[in-house]
């Protein structure tokens, strides 16, 4: 829980707005149509969230982003991109060496694997309401 507070934040651009609901945020992956603010750029990636495919970190970058919307009033958050980022790396490796008179043989094995996670920006956007659209 704690390490997810830390994996958002945001550029304030324009006003806020009182507080909604995550689930009242809506992704575009275009401007919309109708008329909108913008109010905040924001920056998030899957850190800290224990998701391990390329799809599952996607979603938990696109919920942190819905979730900073909503903080600032936001109910559509324009996305920008989701990019991998390099975490870290781990390795480990061995070696063992022998010597006997004038000879000595000498071998190592070693390795290392990336870490991973996925980065996403967005703008978070007050969408109007289309006049024409019934609620």
């Amino acid at each position: 829980m704690v390490l997810s507070g830390c994996v958002s934040s945001h550029v304030m651009i324009g006003q806020p707005r009182a507080p909604i609901s995550p689930d009242e945020v809506r992704i575009y992956l275009n401007p919309p149509p109708a008329r909108y603010d913008a109010i905040a750029s924001l920056d998030t990636s899957s850190s800290g969230s224990f998701s391990f495919t390329a799809q599952r970190k996607s979603d938990k970058v696109i919920e942190r982003l819905k979730v900073e919307a909503a903080k600032l009033g936001a109910n559509g958050v324009l996305l920008q991109n989701i990019h991998d980022q390099v975490a870290g790396s781990f390795g480990a490796g061995g070696g063992s060496a022998s010597a006997s008179g004038n000879t000595a043989v000498g071998v190592g094995l070693g390795g290392s694997v990336a870490l991973h996670r996925k980065a996403g920006t967005g703008i978070a956007i007050y969408v109007y309401p289309d006049p024409n659209t019934p609620q």
